[in-house]
């Protein structure tokens, strides 16, 4: 079996400056022998719940420890990519039970990103809108597609990636853990090089930074210093949502280079991170081993947008944010 190169992670998860209350989660399992490594391999989850109030934070915590329970548990599972997707839907059910078990009737559920590291290879568990990115060589690269509305719309040619920063609900989700009996979780192969850096983020990260303002960090920075750069420059930003991320560095840094000055955020620089739902094809050494593909749906999502419209009076709430794929029928 080929040596596996060094793991050092950081995680950091924060508030932010206008929630009251903390909705994401983030856990970690490393390996404390090498039997351990060998049978589980290192685990990262990061989480964003969706609920309000309170059940925004309990469906992320929830979801993650079960997930991270049934993944120690099915050690005897074929695949560290389909042992991670199936301990998820397990969270998924567990949390559904939850929730149909508490007293109030709050819709209880969370995105969830989760990578496995072994042997060189990051096998990343994705449903909903959170993000995981490779660094590599100064390049950053978005591995994972959002599972939301925006992302769809601009998939499908309904909006241009401009029209999708100014689009009123950009935040809402398509699938989360929580919201059906058995979600679509894209599950991702994705080989490592010494030196590259894996981040998982909630999107409380990448609506204040852009692309290209990560990379700069991450090549500067070692895991721990880029971790609270990138939490304290979302917070400077605004703050305006949760912010979480995990950073793996594979193997030793390269040398740290000085990086240039960070601009002030704007319009133009967001529309790379905003709508950025990339064909897994374009991403290299990425294998889509479980990727649900989705009908072309653009008219049937936009007459969802219009009923969504036209019954709010408000500004769409974090709470109301999963949309439930039975309420319009494509074909």
């Amino acid at each position: 079996m080929e040596a596996t190169a060094p793991l050092s992670a950081a995680w950091r998860t924060d508030a932010g400056l206008v929630r009251s209350h903390n909705e994401d989660f983030v856990a970690v399992y490393e390996p404390e022998t090498p039997d351990d490594r060998v049978i589980h391999g290192s685990l990262y989850i990061v989480a964003d719940g969706v609920g309000g109030a309170d059940a925004g934070e309990v469906a992320s915590q929830y979801a993650t420890e079960r997930t991270l329970h049934y993944y120690l548990a099915y050690a005897d599972h074929e695949g560290w990519g389909p042992r991670l997707i199936e301990a998820m839907q397990s969270a998924n059910t567990d949390l559904r039970r939850l929730a149909a078990d508490r007293d109030d009737s709050r819709r209880m559920a969370t995105t969830m990103v989760a990578a496995v590291i072994q042997d060189g290879h990051a096998y990343i568990g994705n449903v909903g809108d959170s993000r995981a990115y490779r660094w590599r060589h100064g390049a950053l690269e978005q591995l994972t597609r959002d599972q939301s509305l925006v992302a769809r719309l601009v998939e499908e040619g309904a909006l241009t990636a401009e029209e999708a920063i100014r689009y009123p609900y950009k935040n809402v989700i398509l699938y989360s853990i929580g919201s059906e009996k058995r979600p679509p979780i894209d599950l991702y192969d994705v080989a490592l090089e010494p030196g590259d850096l894996l981040l998982l983020c909630s999107d409380g990260l990448t609506r204040h930074l852009d692309d290209q303002e990560i990379a700069a960090i991450l090549g500067r920075d070692l895991p721990e210093e880029a971790a609270d750069s990138l939490v304290g420059l979302a917070r400077d930003r605004g703050g305006e949502d949760n912010i979480t991320v995990a950073i793996i560095q594979h193997g030793q840094s390269a040398a740290a280079q000085p990086a240039p000055a960070l601009p002030e955020a704007d319009d133009e620089a967001l529309t790379q991170t905003i709508a950025r739902p990339r064909p897994v094809a374009a991403v290299e050494a990425v294998v889509p081993v479980h990727v649900e593909a989705a009908p072309r749906m653009w008219p049937a999502l936009l007459v969802l947008t219009a009923v969504m419209i036209l019954q709010s009076t408000a500004p769409l709430g974090r709470s109301a944010q999963v949309w439930t794929p039975s309420v319009v029928t494509c074909t």
